[in-house]
């Protein structure tokens, strides 16, 4: 018998009267019993956030900071057993799901850091005009209340980590509600929480079964919403919601882009060994994953060949083997989505050089060559092991062929040449572009996020302070300057 995981309430460990089951993508297994709380508990865990959001955001810098601190020495302390659990509930190989936690261990110590620097406050003299003399403005930083974050199957800890590290930092009550399919990693969290000192009703991890959140959402006493999914829920979540200050990230079809100047052996086994890599990291299901390669004409011939062996090497398997590069996508249904995305490309002309197969929730790693611009998988985020390659001429059309997207995340830019860096920095319309590399790279300090339809905001502890956070200014009088 599998016992029932219980949800964190106002810092308590509690459960409800209903339950679901989580269970592995790769075989079906049970790997947990979630206990779901009730309208009330819902409730009681609001009622006791914004309750506590002034002591909370009046707590001592030391004493979040300790939590924090805590928290991610804990982590490390559990890492093979969270990265195990990472991998049964979502599918994701457990030499990836080890990195994973390994991320989450530094978002905590960032938020940690942040905390004790954050909000010293920054002083302006008033007297540059006549009407000003004699005073001082002095600027900080308060919470805009309770936060509500929603946090996506795909990186079950860290990306709930990127939601609960900065509230706490910031001194902003937070309410978790991790993603349906992989709550276990985000309620652990709670664990450790719960040895710390911070006031009861700071923090509350509820698994709320998405048909209740619009309820949730529209509540008045959570002014900040932090989400990241689809584009189709975040939008509607604004939409419904247009007061309230939300953080989207919502995704995108990431572009790797391989200049004519990257061009030696080397370089071109390096960019395809990355692309390869990166393609396939989570099944193909991280928002920055490349979907696209588009590859100078003077090189494409050189490097397809290449990408395809480095993609038809990636090993696809049972994600708890330490061997395996690609597991499973998170269900059935979504494998069955990528494939048909496959099959309408192949139907209007792609070529598909490798892959294209699925069984049960696994699909193969998939390269395409010649996709039409209108078919799905060119036009929308596949969030599976598929890759599109594509010939240009030039850097211009490179760039034009980045931005010929509605969505705008982040893009890798291979190349040597500097000037040519500066120039996709200005050119590309993404919120990160990273040289030398596949756009899958994300440091979690650093501002993260994009444009157009891959959402609004910054995740990356400080920029997520900053959006959980308003300026208020004290303006003194009478002193002598």
């Amino acid at each position: 018998m599998t016992s029932t995981t219980a949800f964190w309430l106002a810092g308590r460990q509690v459960t409800g009267e209903d339950t679901f089951d989580v269970t592995s993508p790769w075989d079906g297994r049970l790997v947990g019993t979630v206990s779901v709380p009730s309208d009330t508990q819902i409730e009681e865990a609001v009622a006791a956030a914004y309750a506590v959001r002034d002591e909370f955001a009046a707590t001592p810098a030391h004493v979040r900071a300790a939590a924090l601190d805590h928290v991610s020495r804990r982590l490390v302390e559990r890492t093979e057993e969270i990265a195990q659990l990472i991998s049964a509930e979502n599918g994701k190989p457990v030499k990836w799901a080890r990195g994973e936690v390994g991320r989450a261990v530094s978002v905590f110590r960032f938020a940690a850091e942040e905390a004790r620097r954050f909000n010293g406050g920054e002083a302006q003299r008033l007297d540059t005009d006549l009407g000003g003399q004699g005073r001082l403005a002095l600027t900080r930083r308060f919470p805009k209340g309770v936060v509500l974050g929603i946090a996506p199957f795909n990186f079950p800890l860290n990306l709930c980590a990127h939601k609960i590290a900065p509230a706490i930092a910031a001194g902003a009550p937070i309410i978790l509600k991790p993603a349906p399919a992989t709550p276990l990693s985000g309620l652990i969290i709670g664990d450790l929480l719960a040895e710390t000192e911070l006031p009861a009703g700071a923090w509350s991890i509820l698994p709320v079964p998405n048909d209740r959140m619009p309820a949730l959402v529209q509540d008045e006493r959570l002014p900040v919403i932090s989400f990241t999914g689809s584009e189709k829920v975040g939008y509607a979540i604004m939409d419904s919601v247009p007061r309230k200050h939300c953080t989207l990230e919502l995704g995108g079809n990431g572009a790797a882009v391989v200049l004519g100047d990257y061009a030696s052996d080397e370089d071109l086994d390096w960019a395809a060994s990355r692309i390869a890599t990166f393609s396939n990291y989570q099944g193909g299901q991280s928002c920055i994953s490349v979907q696209r390669v588009i590859a100078d004409a003077s090189v494409y011939d050189r490097l397809l060949p290449r990408i395809v062996a480095a993609v038809e090497a990636q090993v696809t398997g049972d994600p708890a083997d330490a061997k395996t590069d690609v597991g499973p996508l998170v269900s059935e249904d979504a494998a069955v989505r990528v494939e048909a995305w496959v099959k309408e490309a192949v139907e209007a002309g792609a070529t598909l050089l490798t892959g294209g197969d699925r069984d049960g929730a696994t699909y193969a790693p998939t390269v395409l060559t010649d996709v039409p611009a209108d078919t799905t998988i060119s036009c929308e985020e596949v969030f599976g092991p598929v890759l599109t390659v594509q010939k240009v001429d030039g850097e211009a059309e490179a760039f034009a062929a980045v931005n010929d997207s509605k969505y705008g995340l982040q893009a890798g830019v291979f190349t040597h040449d500097l000037q040519a860096a500066f120039r996709a920095h200005r050119a590309l319309e993404v919120g990160g572009v990273v040289v030398g590399d596949v756009p899958s790279y994300r440091a979690d300090q650093m501002p993260y996020g994009g444009v157009k339809q891959s959402g609004v905001g910054r995740e990356g502890v400080r920029f997520a302070m900053d959006d959980y956070t308003y300026e208020r200014v004290l303006v003194l009088t009478g002193l002598a300057l």
